[in-house]
């Protein structure tokens, strides 16, 4: 582990530290650790709960002390167990060994041995992982994402009125209403953020290859199959994923990198956007004091906010897409290249966070320039002629997409005085003519 920042190899630990470190609770290897005693602190009470024969005697008032292992965890006891773990070169027979230290002290030594009774290490693996993911995404995600929405819904109610040039393929088009053009990522990410929200937790709880042998073969009188679906989903919140192998299939996992995947394009599609706003002077940038956008020149106020979170939007994807795809494939029952590759589910998530609060701060960080946006329009009076063929078109007048055409398709400049010359030309009435010409850029914005 780094001394400080400036040592660490991935920038999520450093460079980027103040932004990641909420996700420490959850991603990082103390985290898998605490993860995991309780996980197997809360299946010991099960067994006490349901009761074993040999658990009848246990007395509740000691569950407190137990669930203290893991409420009150601390890097010390993260580092006894890594330290159990150089002698076992087993991470989670460490965690059972330290948990039995543990009832060794409380004196509880007569049932000790029910600790892990009848699991495998994905059993713990299994649950603790999905557990770990699905409290960062509650905690630490989606309250930031909803911050994102929440300042696009501001800017898009601020920003309602304010007419705007389109560019469809590059190329002045209708124009639009800048309001309306942020709700339509608003809507898009509320929608993404509902499916991820809906997509399931899944965990498997059922022993060596998924069957709950060693507990069906020393319990056969025992519905062990409701009692690890009552586990998984009434102790630790989760959906119990069964039949399985010996591990979690993956697929809701997928699903769920899948929807962190989305929701990131999207973003990535409005870091460009604004980007691109900014480089047209739509938005001026507000300026910090002792700032430098250029090593060599003066003037430049960089979108550099924007760029940045679409740089770790793209890392995050590349990693999601991995996560994805490979997680759902294990030959036969089990092989571990998921457990590796499990222990970078938090390295996506980290970069997805530095882009979130990028993307806010580059935000926050817009000047609406209203005089360059309506010098646009005004500039591009060509625009109208869609609203003008469409009316033509409902009087019954002849061939009038081929009159604008003509009009509009050529290298002159077209303004309010040709279009109005235009409009004088046609054989139409006073109150048509004077209907079309008062349609301008900046009223032709639709609904």
């Amino acid at each position: 582990m780094a001394t400080n920042a400036l040592q660490a190899i991935s920038p999520i630990d450093g460079r980027y530290r103040s932004k990641t470190k909420s996700l420490i609770p959850f991603y990082s290897e103390e985290a898998l650790i605490k993860y995991r005693v309780l996980v197997e602190i809360e299946y010991f009470i099960a067994l006490c709960e349901l009761p074993l024969p040999q658990l009848k005697s246990f007395n509740i008032s000691h569950f407190s002390a137990l669930r203290e292992m893991y409420q009150n965890f601390t890097t010390a006891d993260a580092q006894k167990i890594k330290d159990i773990e150089k002698v076992t070169n087993h991470d989670v027979k460490a965690v059972e060994y330290f948990i039995k230290e543990k009832f060794d002290a409380l004196g509880l030594q007569e049932y000790k041995e029910f600790i892990h009774f009848g699991l495998t290490s994905q059993d713990i693996n299994n649950t603790a992982i999905p557990l770990s993911i699905k409290e960062a995404t509650e905690k630490v995600y989606v309250p930031l994402l909803d911050e994102l929405i929440s300042k696009l819904k501001s800017l898009s109610e601020t920003w309602k009125s304010i007419p705007m040039l389109a560019k469809t393929h590059g190329q002045p088009a209708s124009p639009t209403r800048l309001g309306k053009e942020i709700e339509v990522f608003v809507v898009r990410l509320e929608e993404q953020l509902h499916i991820l929200k809906n997509t399931k937790n899944a965990a498997k709880f059922g022993g060596a290859t998924g069957n709950f042998n060693a507990h069906f073969v020393a319990y056969p009188k025992v519905d062990w199959k409701k009692f690890g679906k009552n586990f998984v989903e009434n102790s630790l919140g989760l959906n119990h994923s069964f039949p399985t192998t010996q591990i979690e299939h993956y697929d809701h996992l997928a699903a769920l990198f899948d929807a962190y995947k989305r929701i990131n394009t999207i973003i990535i599609d409005l870091d460009r956007d604004f980007w691109t706003y900014i480089s047209m002077d739509y938005f001026k940038q507000k300026i910090k004091d002792g700032e430098v956008g250029s090593s060599a020149m003066p003037h430049k106020v960089n979108p550099i906010d924007f760029e940045n979170s679409e740089g770790n939007l793209g890392i995050a994807n590349a990693l999601f897409e991995h996560l994805s795809a490979k997680l759902p494939i294990s030959r036969l029952q089990r092989d571990l290249t998921d457990s590796t590759v499990l222990r970078n589910v938090g390295v996506p998530v980290g970069h997805t966070l530095i882009a979130l609060h990028s993307t806010l701060k580059g935000l926050e960080k817009l000047v609406l320039n209203e005089t360059k946006i309506n010098e646009d329009l005004e500039n591009n009076w060509a625009v109208v002629a869609e609203a003008i063929q469409t009316i033509l078109r409902r009087e019954g007048y002849p061939n009038p997409y081929e009159a604008l055409k003509g009009l509009t398709r050529t290298n002159q400049k077209i303004n309010e005085q040709i279009i109005s010359e235009f409009i004088d030309s046609l054989d139409l009435s006073n109150s048509l003519k004077t209907e079309l010409k008062n349609i301008r850029p900046t009223n032709y914005t639709g609904i």
